[in-house]
């Protein structure tokens, strides 16, 4: 923020005339200064100077400068000043709201010292600090006032935080002491907060700190229980004084502090949470600044100094123009002035959370505010300066907002709406709905003030299209919900929210009562629809029909007008209620009944006098009537009694009126009104509430009124009850008088009651039968047994009874006096049958039965055959219990009473119960009954008459001939057919497997589709045939279109477009092939339709249709000459020719030479003729045509000749045709095509003699081809140039020489031409030739060796400098030379292996030769390389060391190479181990490598080692690589790490591991483990990550070895079950399926089944878990608060088989079903999981036990090393177990433990 000097308010004096005090008003609108002079200024808010007061001393008499004023402050309404002075009193001045308006003092509060500042944070609250260290509060609405806190300490300044709530004082020790009167939540501590170094002049209180500054020129900055958060220390500026004042922004985001000259200015960081000083506003000669107050908009910042001047700054941190209509000043981060620039008017949007508001927009008609923060939402009506700030979440800026409410604000936002009302922080609602028309939306918020209604707030919506839902927004509960059966277009609460009306898409308007849950449609066809603002009157239109409803309480009754437009409008002013029609172009307005209107108004507003002043000046309507009702009820709640006397008599009911009358004469004279006791008491009556009327006589002890009331009312028990209960004298004056009326009355009955009452039964009993109330009698007799003693009275009553038809109460009467026969007989005549039975059990056993079956016949009669049943059945009457059951409908008992008969007897009932059953579709019901009634038939019918056919045919078949089925089947097909029944014809057809008569019905019928349906469905391969015979019938009956489709779907396309055709219809044609016939088809129908019409109409067609050129070309193609001809001349005259052409070859395969040959000299082709006669050998014709019309073709005319003449073999003849055609190169072609290389040489010399040399190389070339004859005719051609001294060219001869069957012959010619390069050729040429020859030679030696010897072919072989010349009689002295000799009788086998060292040794001489030949050009490395070749390396390293001793090292390389080629590993070792090793690895001798690596050093050996368990591991055998270390130890390399992780990984996921024989194995891997552990103790790696993790997999080896071993003894199968639980908070390093399957199993072994049932429920979950290849869903409850790790790998593959787990997953089953086991793992003294090593509550980890793995709580064993500890108990048991088992793998655990531990403890135990 920066301030930005606007103006001077007040100027400076020359002196120090200091400004006391400042304050703005609350409302903006005021600013006060208060002078040196004891004055107060007042100016409006853009600085002028509008009004003065000055101020009085508490007491005259010392004067008027006897003071000072030291605070002073606005109240919240901005109509009073508090002014705080030194004379210990504060006055409260009333300055009104205007300028000029008199100022009076309202209050004063007088003190005990001098008030030094002064704050008024509330309405009726001001606070104020005094110089004897009190803060007090004076209330100005008691005008008294109070200590808060008191201290002992001058207070030097005071201020509030932003919300007014809370106070800080500073006082002269430096104490900051706060107090809060509402917290608000915060929770912040009251009292003392802080010391400060010295007094705090200026204190503020910002939002999110406190700051304090004074004379030590340091500014601290302390945080909201008083720690220091930044110190700003300027003690060390020569410039800066003390700090004399502060204030912060009402935002509470930037303070400002004054001193000497300067401002400085603090605003704070959101970001950084810090206070980040802004540039310091420095004005000189200002001087010391003794007063600042802020605006409480926050937009100016007010100084006053030493000097009496006040200053005025703008605080602004930006601003900017909106829509040129509205000014944005940000005056702080999180607060903006809104200014309209038309009319002035400012709104100050601010965040009461202190967030930075981002962004502001003035929507809804420029009416209404929108601003984000980061968390909330900023709303705000401009007219009514309403704010609202609301915590919102961003959502993209997707919100979409509505305005058509004044009071609320809608919003959307990803299918919610939130409802906001304009100046309240709390969201009114929220709701879920997809639809965001306002006009599906309606909102009524307190809009008609209602009787005993404070809050009004309703919301109606849309929750889908047909389903309105209304809810209360103040309870934020439903109140109704409107379900309509068609989409709901239009909906609108009424003012009141207690109806709603809505229209649906059919334009029916329907009036829903919230209150009663009540739904009417009002009216039919309406186009518009609203409610008179101000009331409960509806408008709407009905066509040609203005309705209104006056009263909407009853809606029938409406009034209509009659109007010819469209309502488009209703406006209400000026004391009338107008509709708006527009009719054509003119606007005519209909005027309502604003009486009636006004009428309802006035009842909601409780004003009845209105009310019915409105209804005197109408006349009496049935309108009219329902109102004056609805006025008399409201009007009697009301107790407004005139006015309810007044709507009865309106309304005819005079005696309400009359009673009304008096009772409001009563009123008149009681003196208390509506509220006296007789008034009350009437009301009670006319509500005939007479109880209530009763109670209130009581009360006021007026018991005469009472009973006089109940006597006016003839209700004379009520009166003797209060008699009685009052004890009135005239209670028996009462009594008689009453039984004297009743007599007069005659009413007996009611005497007689009395008489009975009163004690006097016989005179009750005669009133009772003189009444002809004999039952009376009876009962009152049957009560009394001294009335039973008279039997005379007896018999009198029951005659009486009998003759009255009540048996019952007479059969009673003759029980009672022991008269069963009588009491039987009347029981039988008065139906009494239960009575009946229950007596004839104890009397007359054997009439039971009669009379159960008599009770069922008689229910029967009373149709209650339900009842019946059971006692027909109790008088085993079947028949009839089976028919009343069936009349009661009460099938199942009918069936079950059927089940109990016997066939005949049931079967004629079954089928009347399967005819229920199957109106009920319940057909296999129905089918079982017809099958027991032997209706078997009618179950068919029933099947097929419901359309089930297949169990109808099932059914059948079961009880019928296939035949008869059949039959049956297809006569109901049939009658169904003639029915039109097609598709049931053809369900009958297909059941009985006969689809071949629905196709013909169907065919018969025309009706192809289902025709092809069914064929496609039966008989597929017949679809294509029957399509075709289809459309050739459609075709011959001319219906085109649909043979067309069937032509089509048979794949005949051709057949539409040749029917169309024949037709004559070409569109059609030409469409079917365009879209069915493939990329041509439709070219050819075109062709063929353009044929058809010929001549300029066919060039027409094909040019529309784009294919004019290509029809000329289909024609000329298909041999349409004069078509096409004609085409071209009329539209392609350059195609002539073309076509031309085309015939001239058409002419030309019909052997139509001569025409032909005219046609081609048209198309101005000639060449094209003379080629044709050349192709049919006429020479001469070619000759005539390609003279006369195409010179350049003689030429091949000629060279066909001489073609021809090669073929006969006459070479003379061609070749003087080809010379005459000036063609030697062909000729020379041709002879070199048949071999005559001579011929062809003289052609070349004589012709092209520049082709010479060429052609002898081809020649050459051709020879070496050709094998021996080739290679015989180059030897000859070279001896043939070395007789001619041309040396050069028979070197290249000789050279040139391939035979591979002769290689003595290629030597010989190599070394010939050899010797002839030394001799002579130049040295560069010969030292080319030996580099040639050398590599060639030692070839030859090296892969044919001897061949030269058997090919009779001299050779020269050279050693040693002699010459020997071998010829095949040679051929044993060569051998003898080379040591080949064969023995006489040798065997082939000698023989053969003879002649291999023959080869071998041959081979030597001749590399030997080539050596030489380099060794003679000095040639040292290419010698070298020959005598290795040869595989002399005696020779090679006997001239590398003479010659050139820089190739020994290469010379040894390649020895070393040759024998690892060779395989000769033996000799490998002694040159170069390292290399004979990896061949033994290359060769897979892993053994033969190892046991040669063990004896080199200990790092060859352990990296062939690595290699071969590397092998061993990709092998799948880890127990051979486990073996490898398990015999040379493990080495602590990182390189071998993976090796271990692999081997371990390996082993625990194998099966067959989890028993006793695989201790063993877990031993080995865990002696290897606990090797590389002591390994990487002594390495760089230790304490490494690596290290750790190799340690738990030694604990986890540890553990599965001695689970092995523990599962070997049977007495420690608790201690390998304890182990696989404890192996659990390692499944991060096992598989953690396999890891909960043995825990789960060894748990259920040892009879811990909630375990067992917890790890097998997880076992399941993780198999899923590994299908599903997430474990995402795993739920973890059950291990909460564990050492379990959940975060674990998921396995790749299941490691439990398949049949074990399904066994698992049927006990867990089993056990949920029995649900006897509790979920929960078991728990030890620590409450935590008891085998976790870790308590949940304390997070103290325990050490595991060496033998079980659980935590060791007590008892501890602990060893030599850190960290290894076991529970006695367990090694106790564990030790016994070896005693008594000797078990030798226990000891090898004791032993490893020993080891591992550093010894074990003393071996004595105890079993304590």
């Amino acid at each position: 923020m920066q301030l930005k000097h606007l103006r001077t308010l007040l100027s400076p004096q020359d002196g120090a005339a200091k400004v006391t005090c400042m304050a703005w008003s609350q409302n903006n609108a005021k600013f006060a200064v208060c002078t040196v002079d004891r004055v107060v200024l007042l100016y409006d808010e853009h600085g002028e100077r509008r009004d003065k007061f000055s101020t009085k001393p508490a007491d005259m008499k010392y004067g008027r400068k006897s003071y000072m004023v030291k605070g002073m402050a606005f109240s919240p309404d901005s109509t009073k000043i508090a002014i705080g002075q030194t004379d210990n009193i504060i006055y409260v001045y009333k300055i009104g709201e205007d300028w000029g308006d008199k100022k009076v003092i309202c209050n004063k509060f007088i003190q005990t010292s001098a008030v030094t500042c002064l704050q008024w944070p509330a309405e009726y609250i001001i606070v104020f600090g005094l110089a004897e260290g009190k803060v007090r509060l004076a209330n100005t609405k008691t005008n008294k006032s109070s200590t808060i806190y008191g201290t002992e300490s001058y207070v030097v300044s005071l201020t509030t935080n932003c919300s007014g709530k809370g106070i800080l004082s500073g006082h002269a020790d430096g104490t900051i002491v706060r107090y809060f009167f509402d917290d608000e939540g915060s929770g912040e501590s009251q009292g003392k907060l802080v010391n400060h170094p010295c007094p705090p002049y200026a204190l503020a209180w910002a939002t999110n700190s406190i700051m304090a500054a004074g004379c030590d020129r340091r500014i601290i900055a302390y945080g909201k229980e008083g720690h220091v958060l930044q110190t700003f220390d300027y003690s060390r500026d020569p410039q800066e004084r003390e700090f004399t004042t502060a204030v912060a922004s009402p935002g509470g985001q930037s303070v400002v502090l004054g001193s000497y000259d300067r401002l400085r200015v603090f605003n704070w960081s959101p970001q950084r949470s810090i206070w980040e000083e802004a540039k310091p506003k420095e004005i000189a000669n200002l001087y010391t600044i003794t007063a600042l107050a802020w605006k409480r908009d926050g937009s100016r910042l007010c100084v006053g100094t030493l000097c009496g001047g006040v200053e005025q700054f703008d605080c602004c941190l930006r601003r900017s123009i909106y829509k040129n209509k509205f000014e944005l000043t940000y005056v702080g981060p999180s607060q903006v002035i809104v200014k309209n620039l038309s009319s002035g008017t400012r709104v100050v949007l601010k965040s009461h959370y202190g967030y930075e508001v981002e962004e502001v927009k003035i929507l809804g008609k420029e009416r209404y505010l929108v601003a984000h923060t980061s968390d909330t939402l900023l709303l705000g009506d401009l007219n009514t300066n309403r704010l609202s700030e609301i915590a919102w979440q961003g959502s993209g800026g997707n919100e979409k907002y509505f305005f058509e409410n004044e009071n609320v604000c809608m919003i959307f936002n990803a299918g919610e709406l939130t409802l906001v009302e304009y100046g309240n922080n709390d969201t009114l609602g929220s709701v879920r709905t997809e639809f965001m028309n306002p006009h599906l939306i309606s909102v009524r918020i307190n809009e008609r003030c209602q009787r005993g209604t404070e809050d009004n707030k309703k919301l109606a919506y849309l929750v889908d299209i047909k389903t309105v839902a209304i809810v209360d927004l103040i309870g934020g509960y439903n109140i109704g919900t409107v379900s309509h059966e068609s989409r709901v277009d239009w909906l609108e609460l009424n003012e009141t929210g207690h109806k709603l009306l809505f229209r649906d898409r059919k334009l029916r308007l329907h009036l829903y009562d919230i209150d009663s849950c009540s739904k009417t449609m009002i009216l039919n066809f309406c186009s518009y629809v609203q409610w008179v603002p101000g009331s409960d009157v509806l408008v709407a239109q009905n066509r040609n029909s203005l309705c209104v409803w006056y009263n909407i309480e009853a809606p029938e009754r409406v009034t209509m007008f009659t109007i010819r437009g469209d309502v488009i409008g209703l406006e209400r002013g000026g004391g009338k209620t107008e509709v708006m029609v527009m009719e054509g172009v003119t606007t005519v307005a209909y005027i309502l009944d604003e009486g009636l209107i006004e009428f309802g108004t006035a009842i909601d507003d409780g004003n009845y006098t209105r009310a019915t002043a409105y209804l005197e000046t109408l006349e009496m309507t049935p309108e009219t009537e329902a109102m004056w009702k609805t006025l008399s009820k409201l009007a009697l709640e009301a107790r407004q009694l005139h006015i309810a006397e007044r709507c009865f008599s309106a309304l005819g009911q005079v005696a309400k009126a009359r009673f009304l009358h008096e009772t409001n004469e009563i009123a008149d004279q009681g003196g208390e009104g509506t509220d006296f006791y007789q008034v009350r008491a009437r009301l009670a009556m006319l509500e005939k509430n007479h109880k209530l009327a009763e109670m209130i006589f009581l009360e006021q002890n007026a018991v005469e009124e009472a009973m006089g009331m109940y006597q006016e009312l003839h209700r004379w028990d009520d009166c003797i009850i209060v008699a009685e209960a009052k004890g009135h004298p005239a209670l028996e004056n009462l009594r008689r008088s009453y039984y004297q009326w009743l007599m007069d009355t005659q009413q007996e009955e009611r005497a007689g009651e009395l008489q009975e009452s009163q004690g006097d039964g016989l005179a009750a009993i005669s009133l009772y039968l003189k009444a002809g109330l004999p039952a009376k009698a009876a009962r009152l007799v049957l009560s009394r047994e001294e009335l039973l003693a008279n039997t005379e009275l007896v018999e009198h009553i029951t005659v009486a009874l009998i003759k009255g038809d009540l048996y019952e109460r007479a059969g009673d009467l003759f029980e009672k006096i022991h008269n069963p026969q009588q009491a039987l007989e009347c029981y039988r005549k008065g139906n009494a049958f239960m009575k009946a039975v229950e007596l004839a059990r104890l009397a007359f056993p054997v009439e039971v039965l009669k009379l159960e079956e008599a009770w069922g016949d008689h229910l029967v009669q009373q149709k209650q055959l339900d009842a019946a049943i059971n006692h027909y059945i109790e008088a085993r009457c079947s028949i009839k219990a089976i028919e009343a059951a069936l009349g009661a409908r009460q099938w199942k008992k009918a069936i079950y009473i059927l089940d109990l008969q016997d066939r005949n007897t049931a079967s004629k009932y079954y089928p009347l119960v399967a005819q229920h059953y199957a109106s009920l579709q319940e057909y296999e019901i129905a089918e079982e009954l017809y099958t027991k009634g032997d209706r078997t038939k009618d179950a068919i019918d029933m099947y097929t008459q419901a359309g089930r056919w297949e169990q109808a045919h099932k059914l059948a078949m079961k009880c019928m001939r296939p035949e008869d089925v059949s039959v049956l089947y297809i006569t109901q097909a049939q009658e169904m057919e003639k029915q039109g029944k097609y598709r049931e014809a053809e369900r009958l057809y297909v059941t009985v497997e006969e689809p071949d008569l629905a196709i013909t019905m169907y065919k018969k019928h025309k009706l192809y589709d289902d025709m092809i349906r069914l064929v496609g469905k039966h008989h597929p391969d017949l679809l294509n045939d029957t399509h075709l015979h289809l459309g050739k019938e459609l075709e011959a009956e001319g219906r085109l279109q649909e043979a067309e489709y069937h032509y089509l779907e048979a794949q005949e396309w051709k057949a539409t477009v040749n029917m169309y055709r024949a037709s004559g219809l070409w569109e059609e044609a030409y469409r079917v092939a365009r879209t069915q016939g493939g990329a041509n088809a439709h070219k050819h129908v075109a062709y063929l339709w353009a044929k058809s019409l010929g001549g300029e109409a066919a060039v027409r067609l094909l040019t529309k249709l784009g294919l004019l050129e290509a029809s000329v070309d289909h024609a000329a193609d298909n041999c349409s000459f004069e078509f096409a001809f004609e085409l071209s001349r009329l539209a392609l005259k350059h195609k002539t020719p073309e076509i031309h052409l085309k015939y001239a070859m058409y002419l030309e395969d019909e052997g139509k030479f001569e025409e032909a040959e005219a046609e081609f000299i048209r198309a101005g082709k000639p060449k094209e003729a003379v080629l044709m006669f050349v192709h049919n050998q006429d020479w001469e014709a070619a000759q005539r045509v390609a003279e006369a019309h195409d010179p350049d073709s003689v030429a091949e005319v000629l060279v066909g000749q001489a073609r021809r003449a090669l073929e006969e073999k006459d070479f003379q003849k061609a070749e003087g045709l080809l010379l005459r055609a000036q063609r030697p190169g062909l000729a020379l072609s041709y002879y070199k095509e048949a071999g005559l290389w001579s011929d062809a040489l003289r052609i070349c010399k004589d012709y092209v003699p520049g082709q010479l040399e060429a052609l002898q190389e081809e020649y050459e070339r051709e020879a070496t081809k050709k094998g021996a004859r080739g290679v015989e005719g180059l030897v000859e051609q070279a001896r043939h140039w070395e007789q001619a001294g041309e040396y050069s060219r028979a070197v290249d001869c000789y050279l040139k020489v391939r035979d591979s069957g002769n290689s003595g012959l290629m030597e010989k010619c190599w070394m010939k031409a050899a010797e002839l390069s030394n001799k002579f050729l130049p040295p560069q040429r010969n030292m080319e030739v030996v580099l040639a020859v050398g590599p060639q030679l030692i070839g030859i030696g090296k892969h044919n060796a001897v061949s030269g010897m058997w090919d009779g072919t001299e050779i020269d072989s050279t050693e040693m400098g002699a010459k020997v010349t071998s010829t095949p009689r040679k051929v044993y002295e060569v051998g003898l030379l080379v040591g080949m000799a064969c023995s006489p009788g040798e065997t082939d086998e000698g023989a053969h292996k003879r002649k291999t060292e023959s080869e071998e040794k041959v081979s030597m001489l001749i590399s030997v030769q080539a050596a030489e030949l380099y060794l003679n050009l000095d040639l040292v490395k290419e010698a070298i390389d020959a005598f290795i070749k040869g595989e002399e390396w005696n020779k090679a390293k006997c001239v590398a060391k003479e010659l050139d001793p820089r190739y020994e090292d290469y010379v040894n390389q390649c020895y070393k190479e040759f024998l690892k080629n060779q395989g000769k590993v033996d000799s490998l070792v002694g040159v170069d181990v390292v290399a004979a090793l990896d061949l033994y690895m290359e060769q897979g001798q892993w053994d033969k490598c190892i046991e040669t690596a063990t004896k080199q050093n200990y790092k060859i050996l352990h990296k062939y080692v690595a290699l071969y368990a590397t092998h061993l591991i990709r092998e799948g055998s880890y127990a051979q690589a486990l073996a490898l270390y398990v015999q040379h130890g493990a080495p602590a390399n990182p390189q071998n790490f993976n090796i271990y992780k692999r081997i371990f990984t390996d082993m625990v996921s194998s099966p067959g591991t989890n028993c006793a024989e695989a201790y063993h194995s877990w031993a080995d891997l865990r002696d290897v483990l606990f090797n590389l552990c002591e390994n990487l103790v002594k390495s760089s790696e230790a304490n490494s990550p690596a290290h750790e993790e190799f340690k738990t997999m030694l604990l986890i080896t540890h553990y599965y070895a001695t689970r092995s071993a523990a599962q070997s003894v049977k007495q420690l199968e608790t201690v390998a079950a304890r182990l696989s639980v404890s192996l659990l908070r390692h499944t991060q390093l096992l598989p953690v399926d396999k890891a909960f399957y043995e825990a789960g199993i060894a748990a259920k072994a040892v009879g811990w089944e909630n375990m067992a049932f917890i790890f097998l429920n997880r076992f399941l979950d993780l198999t899923d878990a590994i299908e599903e290849g997430t474990l995402d869903g795993l739920d973890h409850s059950d291990f909460q608060d564990t050492d379990i790790p959940f975060e674990v790998p998921l396995p790749a593959k299941q490691h439990v088989p398949e049949a074990e787990r399904e066994e698992v997953r049927d006990w867990v089953l089993t056990v949920s079903m029995d649900q006897r086991l509790e979920q929960v793992l078991p728990r030890d003294e620590r409450g935590a999981y008891e085998a976790s090593l870790v308590a949940a509550s304390t997070g103290v980890r325990a050490l595991p036990c060496l033998i079980t793995g659980y935590p060791i709580l007590r008892n501890k064993i602990e060893f030599k090393r850190p960290g290894k500890a076991a529970n006695k108990d367990n090694w106790n048991k564990f030790l016994m177990a070896i005693k008594t088992s000797h078990s030798p793998v226990c000891q090898d655990v004791l032993k490893f433990i020993s080891q591992w531990c550093g010894g074990l403890p003393s071996t004595s135990f105890s079993f304590q």
